[in-house]
């Protein structure tokens, strides 16, 4: 967080509330941005009105799951696997600072900002639903243009449309047995058409009988839909002459 609004690119007016300090001062949080330096940047800078130094907030390391150890004269924040991020000196006032030019010889930080999870979804959804692991690694490595410098964390919810594209349904056992025990029993049948190529008496209607019984197909052409229902009733009828 910071006092001084010029330093802020991308900036964006916003109140969401107010910051307490140590000695039980309240400020307000004016609006956010992104913070550049040295080829750094650092995103979702809050500008916080009246605040004297740029200030690194502990409750946000620590939400990144970052590990922040304060010794007599310096500080560490690292990962919880031990990996060293950030080192801090103490100076006067009691004040740890930290160079941000050391940040540059540090390949391992990355002081990017949670996404909230209307943002994560709407990439997670633009992106052909990749997974949110996936779209962190887009962003730290610049692969994607207009993807916001985030990094992007799932809840507990599930994506409907991913979990209906992973259900998977058992195949049809084949029959063993027949339903029918006679011929013309159980009849199946299937228009086709039009046809893009019309026979050369200008049929382009396909209709397809099967006997369920037996298995014996009749195909019939026609020129009209409407010639279905006779050419079945005629079917019918000469079959059981």
């Amino acid at each position: 967080m910071t006092g001084i609004k010029s330093v802020l690119s991308n900036y964006v007016d916003q109140y969401s509330g107010t910051v307490r300090f140590g000695n039980d001062h309240f400020a307000a949080i004016l609006g956010y941005g992104d913070l550049e330096s040295d080829n750094i940047t650092i995103s979702n800078v809050a500008h916080v009105e009246g605040l004297g130094h740029n200030l690194f907030s502990i409750g946000q390391f620590c939400d990144k799951d970052l590990e922040v150890n304060f010794r007599s004269k310096n500080c560490v924040v690292r990962t919880y696997e031990g990996t060293n991020l950030l080192n801090g000196t103490r100076r006067s006032k009691n004040l740890y600072t930290i160079n941000l030019s050391d940040l540059k010889r540090s390949p391992n930080v990355c002081l990017i900002a949670k996404a909230s999870m209307d943002v994560a979804w709407l990439w997670h959804r633009r992106l052909s639903h990749i997974n949110f692991k996936n779209l962190t690694t887009l962003t730290v490595k610049g692969m994607v243009k207009g993807l916001p410098n985030l990094k992007y964390k799932t809840d507990d919810s599930l994506c409907p449309a991913c979990v209906k594209g992973k259900i998977t349904k058992a195949s049809h056992s084949s029959k063993v047995e027949f339903n029918t025990t006679r011929p013309l029993q159980l009849i199946h049948m299937d228009l086709c058409g039009p046809m893009r190529v019309e026979s050369r008496n200008g049929k382009k209607y396909v209709l397809v009988v099967v006997d369920d019984y037996s298995r014996y197909t009749w195909v019939n052409f026609l020129r009209a839909k409407s010639e279905t229902p006779v050419l079945i009733i005629n079917l019918i009828k000469s079959l059981k002459k």
